[in-house]
């Protein structure tokens, strides 16, 4: 008997399927939060994935960028090729949550949910290899470095999408303060751009009590900190969005003396990449033109990070279709907003169509905090949504009605 993918009897069948071996997922997500590894040192995590897809029966290519995997699932006689992608990697932060299976690696800790996003997409795999009939190809990439902006560009650079084509891709991120396995779909700019300035702020320095005869780099660092601000104010259309953050600043060492030099480390955020570009001139003008106000002259560094995650159009309201036929309106947020974190997801979708989305973590502390939690409830039904879309994409007609 022939089901149409979108049917309850579908639908309840995954989730039963999938909660046969929940615990183990489970179990396998608190060993990688234990057992946690910086960008591009995800041994250990990415050979237990490998053991886990090679048990799956996935074609599996290991070691692409360093500890990445790409892993290979067809089935029928379709050409369609849809990816999903789950980041393995975690932060240089020392955990604070007192959980039993918290962090045994000094001052690393899975404190964005990579460990999480990793196990969701370890269960619809095996619920797709073991369990669903589709007509045509999944792809499953684990990405190493998300956090450091770096793993997707040198999956790129190392020929991902040649080597493994796909017509589509698609991407995840568990969010807190959003109802725990509720979705959220953002067309468009969905997370901010990411770059960072640098800025030296060189004085003269000298004696505390004689400051007529130094020029003070901490006065023109202050003055500089307020005057940044005035580019969001000022120089950006107000309709945009635009975030300048001074989030770290140092000079000095002692209360009577002037020091010679004050660093300054930036965060700077947008939607838009004209503002982008923008903001990267204005920067660096103020920041000298403000030092050259006090006597003083600042060097400034520029790095741009990654851009705006753009999801496109036709992808995203593909996705979002898909989450309302399998859990209804009401685990459908309607009017989710862009966040202005940022995700290295971006250059992904710069090279192929697709989208990426949110799953409520529930209350709890925030991402990159060292009281974070994953939240395990929501490993189901994230895991079940990505079976639904690959059963939905690679069972529907090519055609710009069903994207």
């Amino acid at each position: 008997m022939n089901i149409a993918v979108d049917s309850p009897l579908v639908q309840d069948r995954v989730a039963r399927k999938i909660r046969t071996y929940l615990d183990e997922i489970i179990a396998f997500r608190r060993d990688l939060h234990q057992n946690p590894e910086l960008a591009f040192q995800e041994k250990r995590t990415s050979n237990l994935v490998v053991s886990h897809l090679a048990s799956y029966g996935y074609q599996i290519e290991h070691g692409i960028a360093g500890t990445g995997i790409v892993a290979t699932l067809k089935k029928g006689e379709g050409s369609r090729i849809i990816g999903l992608r789950a980041d393995m990697d975690a932060l240089p932060i020392a955990e604070a949550t007192g959980l039993d299976y918290a962090s045994r690696n000094k001052s690393i800790m899975h404190a964005c949910g990579h460990d999480g996003h990793t196990a969701i997409l370890l269960a619809a795999a095996r619920y797709l290899a073991e369990f669903s009939e589709f007509d045509g190809t999944v792809r499953l990439i684990f990405q190493p470095a998300e956090e450091i902006g770096a793993g997707a560009k040198k999956l790129l650079a190392e020929g991902l999408f040649e080597r493994f084509p796909v017509d589509a891709v698609f991407g995840l991120h568990n969010w807190p303060d959003v109802p725990a396995g509720s979705f959220g779909f953002v067309p468009g700019p969905a997370m901010a751009s990411v770059d960072q300035a640098y800025i030296k702020v060189v004085g003269k320095g000298g004696h505390g009590a004689e400051p007529h005869r130094g020029v003070d780099p901490v006065l023109a660092s202050a003055s500089l900190i307020t005057a940044l601000q005035s580019i969001v104010s000022r120089n950006v259309d107000p309709r945009e969005m635009a975030v300048i953050t001074v989030g770290s600043i140092h000079g000095g060492s002692a209360s009577n003396v002037i020091p010679e030099s004050v660093e300054l480390k930036l965060t700077v955020r947008t939607f838009n990449e004209a503002v982008r570009q923008q903001l990267s001139e204005r920067i660096p003008a103020l920041a000298r033109a403000q030092a050259e106000s006090f006597g003083a002259k600042a060097e400034v560094e520029y790095r741009f990070g990654f851009p705006s995650v753009l999801n496109h159009a036709d992808e995203t309201a593909f996705a979002r279709k898909v989450a309302l036929q399998t859990f209804g309106d009401e685990k459908v947020i309607a009017d989710f907003k862009p966040r202005t974190a940022s995700e290295d997801f971006a250059f992904l979708l710069q090279a192929r169509p697709g989208s990426y989305l949110f799953v409520g973590n529930g209350d709890g502390a925030p991402l990159h905090s060292a009281s974070y939690d994953f939240n395990d409830e929501i490993i189901l039904p994230a895991a079940h949504y990505w079976v639904r879309l690959v059963e939905s994409y690679l069972s529907s007609p090519v055609s710009t009605t069903t994207l």
